[in-house]
């Protein structure tokens, strides 16, 4: 019976990775590599220092208490890789796709989540021209450490509320998703403020460029995210356990 899960999982994981490899090729990244100022990207690096240190420690954890959640920390981190590297082109230096980290910090929390996040942006910038090495820590800290953590609050607050799990699901990975995007415009306004009234325009005016196609995005997402979770309580009921899910 464990055999059966094993594969029924490691199919899972293989069609998402299939996904990935049929999705038609895009020259749309994240924050782009030399985009940002030099001290930009030093600041953000070292805000996200502490979160991945963290999330060093909790993925030793989680492991050390059941090995049977590796399979489903590495189908976390494969939805993340594929929903990631789809993209939609939205605004010189920057772009709108989906993230797939808040099944990460719904699972195994935003600080485990960072650690999967800067996985898939290093080697998205390495290997496929998405986002950069200069701007890794800007990317990391919007996709994968802020976004997660409203996530994380959203699942939370929802769930002491007893609100249904599939809507619970959805609300996080929804807002998850919009706020990467938030945070994004904060980055990229902060970088370059506009002429005529500065760091708040400039915000207002990368948000409302992202949201016309970030936000049926991030509704798409919620209802992939509560897909997968149906498949995970379906198939592998006693790792969910293990992660008090």
């Amino acid at each position: 019976m464990l055999l059966k899960k094993k594969e029924k999982l490691s199919i899972l994981a293989f069609a998402l990775l299939v996904l990935f490899a049929v999705a038609p090729v895009s020259n749309a990244m994240h924050i782009m590599e030399g985009y940002l100022p030099l001290a930009h990207c030093i600041f953000w690096m070292i805000v996200c220092i502490p979160f991945l240190a963290v999330g060093i420690w909790n993925i030793k954890k989680v492991l050390k208490e059941d090995r049977r959640t590796l399979m489903i920390l590495a189908l976390t981190g494969a939805f993340v890789f594929v929903l990631s590297s789809l993209k939609i082109p939205s605004v010189t230096g920057s772009c709108s796709h989906m993230t797939g980290t808040g099944l990460g910090a719904i699972l195994f929390g935003p600080c485990v989540t960072s650690i999967l996040g800067i996985i898939v942006l290093l080697f998205q910038a390495v290997l496929l021209a998405h986002g950069g090495i200069t701007t890794l820590g800007a990317n990391c800290f919007s996709m994968a450490i802020a976004g997660p953590i409203l996530a994380y609050a959203v699942y939370k607050l929802l769930t002491k509320m007893n609100v249904n799990r599939k809507v619970t699901v959805f609300l996080a990975a929804f807002l998850g998703d919009l706020f990467t995007y938030c945070v994004t415009s904060v980055e990229l306004a902060a970088a370059y403020p506009s002429e005529v009234g500065g760091f708040g325009a400039s915000v207002v005016k990368f948000l409302g460029i992202f949201a016309t196609t970030q936000v049926p995005l991030a509704v798409i997402e919620g209802i992939l995210t509560v897909v997968i979770v149906i498949a995970l309580e379906t198939y592998a009921r006693n790792e969910l356990k293990s992660l008090s899910f």
